[in-house]
């Protein structure tokens, strides 16, 4: 344990230094090549740019390198092939609207490489009742499980700040339920996806400066979701990730297909006077989290979001919980 302080740390130091320092850079990049998009939900014509997938995975990739260094495992190399290839894929629906096939269809294959490596344990840990062999199964979950991390973290980015600020309540809750099912190795290598997450959302808060895009999205719920295979922690990740999988059960309930979010027409959310967000009265529009949470009244963007984030925080206690259960029954 004490072998791993050092790899810890550095990696973190990287993780965080590489986005906050090049988002800047890239900020200024897409200014100067007009990469830009309107912020919805403000009064004013702000124009936000994206994406800010490039310095996400840039610090991602750095840093999980200098952790194979250190630990040479077969894990991060997954890893690493996993998270680039949802970049990928992400800033191709970036640059052109895909159809509703194209995310989960080559985010299934983006998860072969964990498989390919053997970066995973066929036994599914669940609290309390221990471990249960399913290794046929079990690659069909690892087939489904990126595509669906990744898709959550995408469809719960419709607010300044909300996307990442949850990605770092997630990911170090999920950190601290490795280390607490003594999984040291791979907690270690889960900590610079909390550092990557906490430094693009000093650039993604409010007032945005950039959004992350669905390369950005994509990179943070793949990794997340790679994550969770490798460290055989996969119920354990599920509820830390509780209130956008939650959101995206609903848009998909109400819409009843697998649909690009840009292509729908009707919208969740409106705007009062005040440009304060309220509920729609549309029926056609889908059922997102965000229209639950307004369904109280209207509220401000920054409110809508720290609700997510109490949510977000409530679930990470569940999955604390739901850890030392885990320890129990092991």
């Amino acid at each position: 344990m004490i072998d791993l302080v050092i790899p810890a740390v550095v990696s973190c130091i990287v993780a965080f230094s590489v986005v906050f320092l090049t988002t800047p850079l890239l900020i200024q990049f897409l200014q100067k090549r007009n990469m830009a998009v309107k912020d919805m939900n403000k009064k004013e014509d702000v124009m936000v740019v994206r994406p800010g997938g490039p310095s996400i995975v840039l610090g991602i990739i750095v840093s999980e390198i200098v952790l194979y260094a250190f630990l040479q495992l077969n894990e991060i190399i997954a890893i690493i092939i996993t998270t680039s290839a949802a970049f990928a894929i992400g800033y191709v629906d970036d640059r052109k609207v895909m159809g509703g096939w194209f995310k989960p269809v080559t985010l299934t294959i983006a998860a072969i490489p964990i498989i390919a490596f053997g970066a995973y344990d066929s036994d599914l840990a669940f609290p309390l009742f221990g471990e249960v062999q399913i290794p046929a199964l079990y690659l069909g979950l690892i087939l489904l499980m990126i595509p669906i991390t990744g898709n959550t973290i995408n469809s719960i980015d419709v607010l300044n700040g909300v996307a990442t600020g949850f990605m770092v309540i997630a990911s170090f809750s999920l950190s601290i339920c490795l280390f607490i099912v003594q999984n040291y190795e791979i907690a270690i290598v889960s900590l610079p996806l909390g550092f990557v997450s906490l430094a693009f959302y000093k650039y993604h808060k409010i007032p945005s400066k950039i959004f992350p895009g669905d390369s950005g999205a994509l990179t943070l719920g793949a990794m997340y979701g790679s994550i969770a295979i490798v460290g055989g922690v996969e119920i354990i990740a599920a509820v830390a990730l509780l209130p956008a999988v939650i959101n995206s059960f609903l848009f998909l309930s109400s819409v009843k297909k697998i649909v690009e979010h840009r292509q729908i027409k009707g919208k969740p959310v409106d705007h009062t006077e005040d440009f304060k967000l309220k509920a729609t009265t549309d029926r056609t529009a889908p059922v997102t989290l965000v229209r639950l949470i307004l369904a109280g009244g209207p509220l401000s963007e920054k409110q809508v979001g720290f609700a997510i984030f109490k949510l977000a925080i409530f679930s990470g206690i569940l999955a604390v919980i739901t850890a030392f259960m885990m320890g129990v029954s092991l």
